[in-house]
């Protein structure tokens, strides 16, 4: 045996797998197709969000959270309805990571050194029923240090055990395959890639120059998801969200390809909910890419306006941070805008300088470096928006800025292969919302949820600008973005039990063989259901990565 335990892919779940097995004392082989330099894989570009219940950061902001109210909510947006066939699994891990959410998980993030920033934010604020999709409260909280914060004790404990002697790194090492004898795993086998010294995330070479097998008593498949294979996206894309987009933009590096997928389908391994994925619709050109099509995901507050490709302003839940699959499916499936792959934010200066943050630790150097005055700075006390934003009016395809609206429209209308927006269809609506403006109450529901948001102390500090008319001059510039789909996360895949064991197609376990993170769809191959509630990708996969090596080593004991 090359190892007790071989974990495939050297992302979060990884190697928070490895850190379990090896603080267990069990000897790990880490295998990952990437240098070196992309320990951490996907989580260290994210924000770092995760997903919490009834934490003293919620209650100092008077914010009453629950374990029922939370897995009401999660319900709600799952809207599991396989129950007894693909989400047989999915459910009991959902209903076992809202415990730990509102549990021990705050505690265990702070044993290995991860602390968190004091402002909760309030993210999908769901479809407006009160046993619909989303957050009745603030839950999004972000680590200090961002993904990287995160990532790191990991990194650090897999760096040590690699020093003791109880894990060995196999990078550039590709799996095409398990090695199965007498209907356990016992291995894996692929191909040797060529050495690339490309820094963290940029595309990497795929040439051959050798083959390899390690054979351990279990392995743990931890390979991420399929963001990052547009065709894989497309293969799987659901009727019920209408077509996919003839242009998508990336929200991850190349290397998340989806591939363990199909390779443990083919070695036996049950995939459920494959048509269940995630995808933003506020994504925009980044004007500095690390890697190929490199794109970043809009963080919005609460009151940028939202038009369709032909400027008309999208119905509610289709509103800022509220609904991500509903703007996604009332995009794709309205028959005369189906045909456009863009919508569009209409916002002004105002706006911007409170309310947009842009996802991803290098989007985020206040959040990421942890220099708690710079973030009191950047986004609490400073009358502009944070650089990293300002940047991206300045620099970005999709951003236009001008005085006037229709000038704007103009400059919008040229980021298009035809003009298909009306400056005077554009002013009607604009004027018509800014005339609830005027009271404290009204029937915009827009403007209603503004009202709602500042309510809570973290939106009116550092979210929520202070309602305002759009066309008031002194609010200006206005300024435009052309938004995108950016692919993100699949929410299906390997279907696990409890313990992180990968289910065959009779549905019992298949000895040796184990699956943790998104590749599990974050549990039972599909713990969010149709729905995320935002916080919930890094927090998966530490939950099912923590489960699976703490099987996989009394397996191997």
């Amino acid at each position: 045996m090359d190892a007790d335990v071989i974990v495939v892919g050297a992302g979060l779940a990884g190697l928070v797998a490895a850190h379990e097995l090896t603080a267990r004392g069990r000897r790990v082989a880490l295998v990952e197709q990437e240098n070196a330099a992309n320990l951490g894989g996907q989580a260290y570009w994210s924000l770092g969000g995760l997903f919490l219940v009834d934490t003293p950061e919620q209650r100092r902001l008077r914010v009453r959270d629950s374990f029922d109210l939370a897995w009401s909510d999660w319900q709600g947006s799952a809207g599991f309805d396989r129950l007894d066939d693909e989400d047989a699994w999915a459910v009991r891990w959902a209903r076992a990571y809202v415990e730990w959410a509102a549990g021990e998980k705050r505690a265990w993030l702070a044993s290995h050194g991860v602390r968190l920033t004091p402002v909760v934010g309030w993210a999908e604020r769901g479809d407006l029923r009160a046993d619909g999709h989303g957050n009745s409260v603030p839950r999004f909280h972000i680590a200090w240090g961002t993904g990287t914060g995160i990532v790191a004790p990991f990194v650090r404990s897999a760096r040590r055990a690699a020093d003791e002697g109880l894990l060995t790194f196999h990078h550039r090492h590709r799996v095409d395959g398990l090695v199965l004898a007498d209907g356990a795993v016992t291995g894996v086998h692929g191909a040797v890639l060529a050495d690339d010294d490309s820094p963290r995330g940029v595309a990497s070479n795929r040439e051959e120059t050798g083959a390899f097998e390690l054979s351990a008593q279990a392995v743990i498949v931890t390979s991420g998801g399929i963001g990052g294979n547009h065709e894989m996206v497309r293969r799987y894309w659901p009727d019920r969200l209408g077509t996919a987009p003839a242009h998508m933009i990336t929200g991850v590096p190349a290397y998340v390809d989806g591939r363990m997928l199909d390779i443990s389908a083919a070695a036996g391994v049950r995939l459920v909910n494959r048509d269940r994925m995630w995808h933003y619709t506020e994504g925009v050109r980044n004007w500095d890419p690390i890697w190929p099509g490199h794109a970043i995901r809009i963080l919005p507050g609460p009151s940028p306006l939202w038009f369709d490709a032909l400027g008309r302003r999208l119905p509610s839940p289709c509103l800022p941070g509220y609904d991500t699959l509903a703007t996604l499916r009332h995009l794709r499936t309205t028959p005369d805008i189906a045909a456009y792959d863009h919508s569009w934010f209409v916002l002004t200066q105002k706006i911007i300088e409170r309310e947009f943050a842009l996802s991803g630790s290098e989007q985020n150097p206040d959040l990421t470096s942890g220099d708690r005055r710079a973030v009191l700075r950047e986004r609490v006390l400073s009358k502009g928006a944070p650089a990293p934003v300002e940047a991206f009016k300045r620099h970005g395809a999709d951003f236009v800025v001008a005085p006037t609206l229709e000038q704007l429209v103009d400059g919008m209308n040229a980021l298009t292969d035809e003009p298909l927006l009306d400056a005077a269809l554009l002013r009607s609506q604009i004027e018509a919302r800014d005339r609830q403006i005027a009271n404290p109450f009204g029937k915009d529901a827009q403007v209603q949820g503004i009202r709602n948001s500042r309510r809570y102390l973290g939106d009116r500090l550092s979210r929520t600008a202070v309602p305002h008319r759009v066309l008031d001059p002194s609010a200006g510039p206005l300024i435009g973005v052309k938004l995108h789909v950016l692919t993100r996360k699949t929410l299906g895949g390997i279907q696990t039990d409890l313990d992180s064991r990968a289910l065959g197609l009779d549905g019992r376990p298949i000895d040796g063989l184990y699956a943790a993170g998104e590749v599990a769809g974050f549990g039972g191959g599909g713990m969010h259901g149709y729905n995320a509630l935002e916080g919930t990708f890094l927090g998966g996969c530490l939950f099912t990565a923590r489960a699976a090596a703490q099987a996989a080593a009394q397996a191997t004991a």
